[in-house]
């Protein structure tokens, strides 16, 4: 089939003026109908304007591409127009429109039109092909340049099946729909692979079915694989390997930045959901630290809604018994019941109380689960609870989740030697019977007894600190937060002010919170203040970190950090250091394990927490305006 099949020349408008999109997309609709490809122009216009609504369809270049695939188009077809004056489409790159072709699809299994409009994607990323189309005199001469093109070039499908070269980078696009995205984003992920000097194959994912298909051979060879999709596509199997992913959208407008990243792996190992230890061992070029602060991580991330979820709502049953009670008039009994005096306090308290309780076992589980996969969630979610239940309380959580994840390895290797009859018995008999025994006297013998002791006692020695040693930790604290903002130093910051929650000491959590809020404060007062500071796109953006530094969300700083981080890093720990340190002097409290400014009324002594806010925000405010250098 040809392009020119699809495309009838009274579905051609060489001169065409809409006055905006929606104009434009009712006349290409209208060119449409009068070809006789669709049977109800108004289920084909409902169509079109739905898919524009899930992202334009404007590529950029001064092309859009506009589809529609339903039961209302009888067969395949093409209308195009050519707009003289440009018509504002919403595109990637903002420039207005001045070539556009609609697409007819079918709503049927017979995808062989697909291959035709992949090759149309194609030929609309060569310049010189159209500007002809944009010069054309008559429909026929727009015919004949497309029909010209059409027998010269292959699609994107057919090139980059012909590759002989073994790749090195490989690449997978996909959009929803599956129709012209797909393969522009190929077609540019390809330019900018000759333009590089590198080899390349893209898998294209459109809606006749994956092409070009990555074989696990390749996948094992290359360096980096980029995955430009806006649709799901299958990653386990590229476990182990430099992952970059992003839009669709990006492998056209930005090929050559995701190319240049590629060839120098500047991208995270992608780590599939279900993994082989065996072969995860194998391949995973991972320092044994890195390994093991991933694996805290995983608890962690699992761990943090129940203590968000369960913590703000403890707190909120604390304000409504310090609103409802007057504390003073207590007995030592009731105050010993504080947060569930009232019946609104007690509601409150019991769901919040429930999530919470569960902090330490995700915690454990969900740490062996990394380690062991999912074998080890039963071992880590006992070992947890008896934790939570015992005086080792987050350390022996800790301890309980790295001891259950490698418990299980070494069941998985005791048992593999058994006869296939009984091996599939191991993981639903086995692995729990003789796993959560032998975490049951792990625990109870060995851990409990030396991290309940070292709880017991770390968390002692934080109730007894006054003066100098309570305002050093609110320093040390608070400065944590800022060091890597979201990294290990930031997370170990955060944990283990979770931690001191559960152990009743409210302090520590409110020198970590403020920490975490000040950078970000800071960045955006700085870029009011010291305009001279900061590139154009920074101060345009600056003012969006207040709202991101009072909700106590510290990754807003990162971008102007990694930019200049000599200079910002070291204005941002010092405010955020004094920030904790002045909490930690006014006695402020904090119950709430996250929420910013939005848990305020929570806070033990808030006017003080405000105004130590405040006071290190300003010294890192102006430490940026010394530190930092003009921008040229």
């Amino acid at each position: 089939m040809r392009i020119i099949e699809l495309l009838d020349k009274n579905s051609i408008q060489l001169s065409a003026a809409p006055a905006n999109k929606a104009q434009a997309l009712e006349q290409a609709i209208a060119l449409m109908e009068k070809s006789g490809k669709i049977a109800d122009a108004e289920a084909y216009k409902k169509c079109v304007f739905a898919r524009e609504e899930e992202s334009t369809t404007g590529i950029g270049e001064g092309i859009a591409i506009p589809h529609g695939k339903c039961d209302a188009v009888k067969e395949p077809g093409l209308a195009a127009m050519v707009i003289p004056n440009g018509v504002d489409f919403d595109s990637l790159d903002g420039e207005p429109v001045t070539l556009l072709f609609l697409i007819a699809a079918p709503n049927s299994k017979d995808n062989v039109h697909l291959d035709v409009l992949s090759k149309l994607s194609v030929m609309l990323m060569d310049e010189e092909f159209t500007k002809a189309l944009r010069e054309a005199k008559s429909a026929e001469e727009f015919l004949q340049i497309i029909d010209a093109a059409d027998k010269e070039k292959a699609s994107i499908d057919e090139r980059l099946d012909k590759k002989e070269e073994k790749a090195k980078i490989l690449a997978v696009t996909s959009c929803p729909t599956g129709i012209a995205h797909t393969y522009m984003a190929a077609e540019g992920l390809e330019k900018a692979a000759q333009k590089a000097g590198c080899s390349i194959k893209i898998e294209t994912r459109g809606s006749g079915g994956a092409k070009n298909v990555l074989t696990q051979q390749e996948i094992d060879e290359a360096d980096c694989i980029i995955v430009a999709a806006d649709a799901k596509v299958p990653m386990d199997r590229f476990h182990g390997k430099h992952v970059i992913e992003c839009q669709v959208s990006d492998g056209i407008s930005k090929a050559d930045e995701l190319l240049a990243r590629a060839m120098r792996q500047d991208a995270p190992v992608y780590k599939a959901n279900v993994q082989n230890e065996e072969s995860v061992t194998k391949k995973s070029s991972d320092s044994i630290a890195h390994r093991i602060y991933m694996q805290l991580m995983n608890g962690v991330s699992h761990m943090l809604p129940f203590v968000v979820g369960g913590g703000i709502l403890i707190a909120i049953a604390f304000l409504i018994d310090g609103q409802c009670v007057d504390i003073n008039a207590l007995s030592a009994e009731e105050r010993a019941n504080f947060g569930t005096i009232t019946q609104a306090a007690a509601f409150f308290k019991g769901i919040g109380g429930v999530a919470f309780g569960l902090m330490l076992p995700v915690l454990a589980g969900y740490i062996a689960e990394a380690i062991a996969d999912r074998p080890g969630l039963a071992l880590g979610f006992v070992g947890g609870m008896i934790a939570a239940n015992g005086k080792s309380g987050f350390l022996g959580a800790l301890a309980a989740g790295f001891l259950a994840g490698y418990v299980i390895l070494l069941l998985k290797k005791l048992f593999d030697k058994l006869p296939e009859s009984l091996e599939k018995l191991a993981p639903v008999l086995f692995y729990p019977v003789f796993g959560i025994l032998i975490m049951g006297i792990g625990m109870n013998f060995i851990v409990e007894p030396v991290m309940g002791t070292i709880n017991t006692a770390l968390n002692a020695g934080l109730a007894s600190m006054s003066g100098t040693s309570k305002i050093l930790l609110g320093f040390v604290l608070g400065a944590m937060m800022s060091i890597d903002m979201g990294g290990p130093f930031n997370k170990a910051a955060y944990v283990f002010g979770t931690a001191s929650i559960a152990a009743g000491n409210y302090d520590i959590m409110a020198s970590v919170m403020i920490g975490g809020m000040v950078p970000p404060c800071a960045i955006a007062l700085a870029t009011l203040l010291f305009k001279d500071k900061f590139t154009k796109e920074e101060r345009q953006s600056g003012p969006t970190n207040f709202i991101m530094g009072l909700a106590f969300i510290t990754e807003g700083a990162i971008p102007y950090a990694a930019s200049d981080p000599l200079h910002v890093l070291p204005a941002c720990i010092i405010g955020a250091g004094i920030s904790g340190a002045l909490s930690q002097v006014f006695n402020c409290t904090l119950m709430a394990p996250h929420g910013g400014i939005f848990v305020f009324p929570v806070v033990g002594n808030a006017l003080m927490y405000l105004v130590a806010l405040v006071v290190g925000t300003a010294v890192s405010t102006f430490l940026l305006g010394m530190f930092k250098k003009k921008i040229v």
